[in-house]
């Protein structure tokens, strides 16, 4: 079993791979907060399991076996999003804090139990995927709202940055999960967006918000 503070270092750099699969010490050490020798010795730890490929003065991949450990706790995090939000109430902007200490417990049955009672979900509260019970994980093909044209019409399906902050911001627009959207313009300057959508006939998006807005284009 892998100490809390390991799973927290396979989820950041699962998170960094990216395409690529590879991730830079130092990447890792700004993410995790923590001075460089601390990450490198940690990732000398997780190699020695077999979780990380780890050589000196080159980037970091993690194992077949790391990334499915990765993904299985990438899965317990937001399978406990889904829940807190769907079945206890709370808003996505508040779940993310509580999901990152109750994935941590090592009770499958636990988890198993919440993705029956969520009735299989396969997305979280921020419309991110959540990982199959064999840390399979299908991504799917959206587009950034900022990459989207006038007159279009689409729909919201995933939100890339999931700060407390951006989350709020986006209440107070009403904007939500599966809300659509017309794109009535775009100001050459800057890009920002003028979209209309529910009751709001006139909202302007900044190009830094749109650009963290996943969605699909509606025919």
């Amino acid at each position: 079993m892998n100490s809390f503070t390991e799973e927290n270092y396979l989820k950041a750099l699962l998170a960094l791979s990216g395409e690529s699969g590879e991730v830079n010490v130092n990447e890792l050490s700004k993410k995790m907060g923590l001075k460089m020798p601390t990450v490198t010795s940690m990732m000398k730890a997780l190699a020695r399991k077999k979780l990380v490929h780890y050589e000196k003065y080159k980037p970091l991949r993690l194992t077949n076996k790391g990334k499915k450990e990765a993904s299985l706790i990438l899965r317990k995090h937001r399978l406990t999003e889904m829940f807190l939000v769907e079945k206890m109430g709370f808003g996505w902007e508040s779940v993310h804090d509580i999901a990152e200490q109750i994935e941590h417990i090592s009770y499958q049955i636990f988890f198993e139990k919440m993705d029956e009672l969520l009735g299989y979900p396969n997305i979280d509260p921020h419309g991110s995927p959540i990982p199959d019970k064999n840390g399979r994980m299908a991504w799917n093909e959206y587009t950034k709202l900022s990459d989207c044209k006038v007159g279009e019409t689409i729909k919201l399906s995933e939100v890339i940055n999931t700060s407390v902050e951006f989350l709020k911001f986006l209440n107070s627009r009403e904007i939500r999960l599966g809300v659509k959207m017309k794109i009535k313009s775009i100001e050459p300057f800057d890009q920002t967006m003028i979209v209309s959508y529910n009751k709001r006939t006139y909202e302007a998006l900044s190009h830094t918000v749109c650009e963290r807005l996943l969605v699909e284009k509606q025919k």
